[in-house]
């Protein structure tokens, strides 16, 4: 098997990350969110990785019964619930938690019959506007579920911030003040944070966190970078350079000849492309980092390759290898280059990248 490009996953930086982010939350239970494959990096890789955290919050079922035939015994959390009465029983049979955040679920919960009661956690919307009970709702939907005989007791709450990653912005605090107000004195779990609200707003840290992208090293607001955290970047993009060439000026390279050179150069070919994941509208000048320095991506992103200019006295050769976001130059970084977020840019990365633990 071609082992380029591949995707080299630190197990040793999940675990760093991991106990830096229990560091910054010392009193709260982590609640690994480990959804879309783990951030793109191995979902079974991770939570193997990570079998100290105290619980894993995931989007689908599939993924929860992975974990469990994978022999993850901590707490599981579908962050976005049940979507059919029939998931029900799996949740029962593989003691998976859930979030009830909509009137269907409620009656699903209300009218399915099972073995034994289900955890669930009440989502309140304080303001994200997306998924959740308003406050309004409230007392009459925790009522309801006190009363149902498949719910089990305590039931928990959560609710999901809409600005955190903007530690300026006071909406936070009116998202955290709606949600107290409702659930103090309350028995059961309250969990409020994601990766920027146990970064950046240390009240809001509650019995649980729910840190995704910070586990993985990565900082969940722009300009700013994981190691500003003691974060450690998990994954590691390499390919290597298959095509090294001398390069004439004013003549143009790639599709559509969208670019041309201004002075004679050499040009290097990277086995990876928009077929990859990476994506296809990286602008020239985005950086890869090829043997102790970076170097620009120059014309159009194709399917397979990309290329970059080496500089006119390089001694790069085929075969050398070429990082596209890790340790050495931050995904941080690069998704601002390219217009994104580093969220999108390590989950997109497509079946041919191979992953592999390290």
């Amino acid at each position: 098997m071609n082992p380029f490009p591949r995707a080299e996953i630190s197990s040793s930086a999940l675990q760093t990350n991991l106990a830096e982010l229990r560091q910054q939350a010392p009193t709260s239970r982590v609640m690994a969110v480990v959804k879309a494959n783990g951030y793109g990096h191995g979902l079974l890789n991770v939570a193997h990785c990570l079998v100290s955290a105290d619980g894993f919050g995931l989007a689908r079922l599939d993924e929860a019964l992975e974990l469990r035939a994978g022999g993850v015994k901590a707490r599981l959390l579908l962050l976005e619930g049940f979507f059919r009465a029939t998931d029900l029983p799996l949740l029962v049979e593989h003691d998976i938690d859930t979030v009830v955040h909509h009137d269907s679920q409620l009656e699903m919960l209300e009218q399915t019959e099972l073995a034994k009661p289900v955890t669930v956690w009440l989502k309140i919307d304080s303001g994200m506007h997306r998924l959740g009970f308003t406050p309004e709702q409230f007392s009459t939907v925790y009522a309801r579920l006190m009363a149902c005989v498949n719910v089990a007791k305590p039931i928990h709450f959560m609710t999901h911030f809409a600005c955190a990653d903007e530690p300026d912005n006071t909406y936070t605090s009116v998202q955290m003040a709606a949600f107290n107000t409702l659930t103090t004195g309350l028995p059961g779990f309250r969990t409020l944070a994601n990766s920027a609200g146990a970064l950046y707003w240390p009240q809001s840290q509650g019995d649980w966190i729910r840190p995704g992208i910070a586990l993985y090293g990565v900082s969940p607001v722009t300009g700013d970078c994981g190691a500003n955290h003691g974060l450690v970047p998990a994954m590691e993009l390499v390919s290597q350079l298959i095509a090294v060439r001398d390069h004439k000026a004013n003549q143009p390279a790639g599709y559509g000849c969208f670019w041309t050179a201004k002075q004679d150069t050499r040009l290097g070919v990277v086995a990876i492309g928009y077929g990859d994941g990476y994506p296809r509208n990286a602008p020239e000048g985005t950086p890869v980092w090829v043997n102790g320095r970076r170097v620009p991506i120059v014309g159009r992103v194709s399917m397979d390759m990309l290329t970059v200019d080496l500089g006119q006295d390089a001694q790069d050769k085929v075969g050398d290898s070429a990082l596209l976001w890790g340790k050495a130059l931050p995904v941080e970084e690069v998704a601002e280059r390219i217009g994104t977020i580093a969220y999108e840019l390590v989950t997109k990365l497509t079946p041919r990248v191979a992953v592999c633990l390290v």
